[in-house]
């Protein structure tokens, strides 16, 4: 049958493709933002750093740079996500920019220790308003349909920002010192900066670029899914929460999750300082080592989805994944010969991954539709936010022990709590 809407004789206008575009703009964004997070990973290894902060063997002070920015960032993404509603996402996000660019400016003028902490505060305010923004933007330019595409392919900088980060910031420290890597992070951060300004716009309907066929297609899944909200009809807040806030089993998956994130950061604090000091390794071999873990965690969180499909079930996924934690950490602190070490971490580190997709799957299994919002809101709030100790506890575990093996126990520890919570659900079938 003929097309309706073409004429006869004219091939029907091809789509434009500028929401994946935005997509890749997310995903650089995101990749910048890694950088100018986990910076203070790689100057932990850097004596210079270290010295002229007055931290040197000062563990507790150490953690304390990731743990105010872990506890900032916490905060903002809770209690400033809503300027997207009133400034909408691109003017929110390029401002999120702009305060972690100023972050970073003072951190390479700093000059005491207070004053690094301050700039790491200002950090986490900037990146907080920074994630919700990308969501809100995937929301405005996708249609439900294709929302999943698009979340994978920038949430893929979780893994690939690190994996970047490690080898960059260690051949920018090392070739240029410490104050001057901060200021390079500064000017890479205008390249998103640029980019969702200039070619970005809160709706497609805004973009010149967006043809009629993209724009047609776009907003199609989107009136659909809007007809279905409404029919829902409303419920109040509190009828919302109590259908999962009473449910044991999210409260299973919330120390999981919980356990999960308290690893990713405090070895993505803590790694390249453990590579160095600990195992001797050259600056050149610890960035790369560094980056290892998460490079294998890109193919881990991608493996996860298909396997978890593929079992039909997504808790035994969630055990296998920290299990293996657990071990890499415990028998890399353990090993004799250093490189067997950085491995056996590396393969600990990226067996996070095959975990992290499951465990939403799981909770959209448990928290009914309604109440999804908030639901995943109060976990990866608390998840999150509580994950902030972690690095500081594993500075106070070493300080205590005098090894950096007693900070590596410590997240042996969460990696066996975590299985032990996903083991319960994975008995439960789910």
């Amino acid at each position: 049958m003929e097309n309706p809407t073409s004429t006869p004789g004219i091939a029907a206008e091809q789509p434009t493709k500028q929401r994946f575009i935005l997509v890749f703009i997310l995903l650089i964004t995101l990749l910048v933002a890694y950088l100018d997070r986990v910076n203070v990973s790689v100057l932990l290894a850097d004596n210079n750093f270290l010295m002229d902060m007055g931290i040197k063997g000062q563990p507790v002070q150490m953690g304390l740079l990731m743990t105010l920015f872990l506890i900032a960032y916490g905060i903002a993404n809770v209690f400033l996500s809503p300027l997207g509603d009133i400034l909408g996402p691109r003017k929110a996000m390029c401002l999120s920019i702009l305060l972690w660019g100023a972050s970073l400016a003072i951190g390479g003028l700093a000059v005491t220790f207070t004053t690094m902490l301050v700039a790491r505060v200002i950090l986490g305010i900037g990146e907080g308003m920074h994630w919700p923004m990308q969501s809100k933007y995937v929301k405005n330019w996708f249609p439900p349909s294709e929302r999943g595409k698009a979340n994978a392919v920038w949430v893929v900088g979780l893994m690939a920002g690190p994996a970047i980060t490690m080898p960059f910031l260690t051949w920018a420290v090392q070739s240029y010192g410490w104050r001057a890597s901060f200021f390079m992070l500064v000017a890479l951060g205008l390249v998103p900066l640029l980019s969702l300004w200039f070619l970005t716009t809160d709706y497609p309907r805004q973009n010149s670029r967006v043809n009629k066929a993209e724009l047609d297609f776009i907003e199609a899944g989107q009136k659909a899914e809007q007809e279905l909200e409404a029919q829902a009809g409303h419920t109040s807040l509190w009828d919302n929460m109590k259908v999962f806030i009473f449910n044991y089993r999210f409260w299973l998956v919330t120390i999981y999750y919980f356990c999960l994130a308290s690893t990713f950061w405090g070895t993505l604090a803590w790694l390249p300082s453990y590579l160095k000091t600990a195992r001797g390794f050259s600056w050149a071999a610890m960035g790369a080592l560094s980056s290892l873990p998460y490079v294998l965690g890109i193919v881990s969180v991608l493996a996860s989805g298909y396997i978890a499909d593929k079992i039909g079930r997504r808790a035994p996924l969630c055990v296998v994944s920290m299990l293996g934690t657990a071990a890499g950490i415990y028998f890399g602190a353990h090993a004799a010969d250093n490189t067997t070490a950085a491995l056996l971490l590396s393969l600990g580190i990226a067996s996070i991954g095959l975990g992290i997709a499951p465990t939403w799957a799981i909770v959209q299994q448990i928290v009914p539709g309604k109440a999804i919002g908030a639901g995943a809101g109060m976990m990866n709030g608390l998840s999150n936010g509580g994950s902030a100790f972690a690095p500081v506890l594993i500075g106070f575990f070493i300080s205590m022990t005098g090894s950096y093996i007693g900070g590596l126990m410590f997240l042996v520890g969460l990696g066996l709590t975590a299985a032990g919570a996903a083991l319960i659900l994975a008995y439960q079938k789910y």
